[in-house]
């Protein structure tokens, strides 16, 4: 995948110098081209670096700095505060979804890519979940889980509301994280990333203060980002793996609720929740009863009463 840096004035003063070659034919715009093993790199004077070629990713963390994205790119790399080459590096990734959603799972996913299935999986159209359809979340879901060792634990409403009284969200969520990346290393011994990427939710200190006392924690070479899709395609793919599992999940609920199960907590969400206790449904096995949403449940339902 192409790569584009866009440079200051100072930074594409070092580029040039490294890449300059007298004997270049330049492309209108251009300041300096170079055609090396594995990659091309190409300045203009607008202060974008191109970098195309196999090795692209690779050739543009070497500078250290946020690459943005082009119009054919799947996945936007970011390097800032990461190892050189981390987009290439072979990498378990996860992420949660359902967090935000009244109804439904809360579904954590982790994900093994290797470094020679990172371009295959952003050539099939991995990307961040929440920008895909459902179709497309289900058609890569299954390319990705064919491709790619996994692991998932999909807690069900059910299984929330009994452990979120124990456990707040985020430290539910780091136990969740926490358990499918063990799961996945011990899925791929004896072969080891070489890091570890998790969706960013907590400071990595609150996040290892969540797992206190659990009898694995996995801490070697783990790197936390916001947004972490955008930092490896592995997190891209856990959030994928995680939706798929969610979906499946939302559309069984639907099935014993007699009705579509809205995602969200908006007013929509508020009115399905008084239509399935109104049904004699225990809305402990659909919803997550600590949120707000289930106050506003209650006073509707005394309204109609």
């Amino acid at each position: 995948m192409p790569e584009v840096i866009k440079a200051d004035h100072d930074l594409f003063a070092k580029m040039k110098q490294t890449y300059a070659n007298p004997a270049s034919k330049l492309a209108p715009g251009a300041v300096f081209h170079a055609k090396m093993p594995g990659v091309t790199v190409t300045g203009y004077r607008t202060g974008k670096v191109l970098f195309q070629g196999k090795l692209a990713a690779q050739e543009a963390a070497r500078w250290n700095t946020t690459t943005i994205a082009n119009k054919n790119s799947k996945v936007t790399t970011h390097t800032d505060n990461l190892p050189t080459g981390f987009p290439s590096w072979s990498v378990l990734g996860s992420d949660e979804v359902g967090t935000g959603s009244y109804f439904g799972p809360l579904t954590t996913a982790a994900v093994f890519v290797t470094k020679n299935q990172g371009d295959e999986l952003q050539e099939l159209g991995v990307q961040d979940s929440k920008k895909l359809t459902d179709p497309t979340i289900i058609k890569l879901a299954k390319q990705i889980m064919r491709l790619c060792p996994y692991h998932v634990v999909n807690l069900d409403p059910k299984d929330y509301n009994r452990l979120i009284k124990q456990y707040n969200q985020a430290q539910l969520k780091a136990l969740c994280h926490n358990l499918v990346l063990g799961k996945v290393l011990q899925k791929i011994q004896p072969q080891h990333p070489q890091a570890i990427l998790i969706d960013q939710f907590v400071s990595p200190s609150t996040y290892y203060r969540y797992l206190n006392g659990q009898p694995e924690i996995v801490k070697q070479n783990v790197y936390f980002r916001e947004k972490g899709e955008s930092y490896h395609v592995a997190v891209a793919a856990a959030s994928i793996v995680a939706r798929y599992y969610s979906l499946q999940s939302m559309d069984q609920l639907s099935q014993m609720a007699g009705l579509t199960l809205p995602i969200g907590a908006g007013q929509k969400v508020d009115q399905v929740a008084v239509k399935l206790v109104q049904k004699g449904l225990d809305l402990g096995d659909f919803a997550k009863l600590h949120f707000a949403n289930t106050q506003k449940v209650n006073r509707l339902l005394r309204n109609i009463n």
